[in-house]
């Protein structure tokens, strides 16, 4: 309704500027403090022996998407190409919710994560990533002699 009153570019710039203003003050959060908000959307848990981590990214390629671990952060990044037809003058979107554009989500894993056993599979549109924790860290039984 409003949206005839403005440029319809307005509205997307601040939604931007709104993204990358809580990105840029965002601490990465840990995996028992995440943000809200980010794309992709996150779920983590843990087992005694990993930390499971699902991002929802359907509709991307994967090869699109980046995994990274260094020194204990996570970091899932890619980009989101738009699905709208191009401007040619003759179509109008009115509304446009799905986010478009570079994105990077960052967790900090616990200290007990193994570097060196980290698993990531996509499937269905969710990207699941599985990091081992360390032997050291798993529980165990201790005999009484």
């Amino acid at each position: 309704m409003y949206r005839s009153l403005f440029p319809r570019d307005l509205f997307a710039e601040v939604d931007r500027l709104q993204r990358e203003m809580q990105q840029a003050f965002d601490l990465s959060p840990s995996i028992r403090g995440l943000g809200r908000g980010g794309f992709p959307a996150l779920n983590v848990g843990g087992t005694p022996q990993s930390v499971e981590i699902y991002a929802f990214a359907p509709g991307l390629d994967p090869a699109t998407l980046d995994v990274q671990l260094d020194r204990g952060l996570l970091t899932i990044s890619g980009e989101r190409p738009s699905a709208l037809p191009e401007e040619d003058g003759s179509s109008t979107v009115h509304i446009n919710e799905r986010f478009v554009g570079s994105f990077r989500r960052m967790l900090t894993l616990p200290e007990d994560a193994d570097p060196d056993a980290i698993k990531a599979d996509y499937r269905d549109g969710v990207v699941h990533i599985t990091v081992r924790r360390r032997a050291s860290a798993q529980p165990r039984r201790i005999t009484i002699e």
